[in-house]
C-alpha cells in the first residue's frame, strides 16, 4: 500500500492505493454497467423575440442565461459584457463582437439556450 495526500477544493484527504505487480495481475475485468439514459431537458422558457438587423450574437455552447446586462436600444462597445451564460458549471461572459446599438434581444434571464442559438443583435 502507498499513501498519498490529495487536496480537493481546499480539503486535504489521505488516501491509500494498493500497488499490484504485473505478474500477479489477473484479467478479471468486470464491464461497467450502462449508464441510465439522461432525463429529458426541460422546455426552454419563452423569450422575447429578437427584432432588428445587424451583427448576430449567438451562443457558443448550450447553457443557461444567468444575467442579461443590456436592453434593446442600449449602445455597447466592442468587448463589452452583454450577458452571462452558465455552461458546464462555469460562468462565461458573452461579449459584444462589435460596437453599436442593441437592436434585438432574444433571451431573458433563466432561459436555456443551445449552441448557435441567437442571443441578440447589434446594429
Amino acid at each position: 500500500m502507498r499513501k498519498f495526500l490529495v487536496n480537493v477544493n481546499g480539503t486535504q484527504y489521505e488516501i491509500e492505493v494498493e500497488e499490484i505487480d504485473k505478474s500477479t495481475a489477473t484479467a478479471n475485468v468486470t464491464p461497467a454497467k450502462p449508464a441510465a439514459p439522461p432525463a429529458p431537458a426541460p422546455a426552454p422558457a419563452p423569450a422575447p423575440a429578437a427584432s432588428g438587423s445587424g451583427e448576430s450574437v449567438n451562443s457558443p455552447m448550450p447553457g443557461t442565461i444567468l444575467s442579461v446586462s443590456v436592453a434593446v436600444g442600449d449602445t455597447v462597445k466592442e468587448g463589452q459584457v452583454l450577458m452571462m451564460l452558465e455552461a458546464m458549471k462555469m460562468e462565461n461572459e458573452i461579449l459584444a463582437p462589435v460596437a453599436g446599438k442593441v437592436t434585438g434581444l432574444s433571451v431573458a434571464k433563466g432561459a436555456t439556450v443551445s449552441a448557435g442559438q441567437l442571443l441578440c443583435t447589434i446594429g
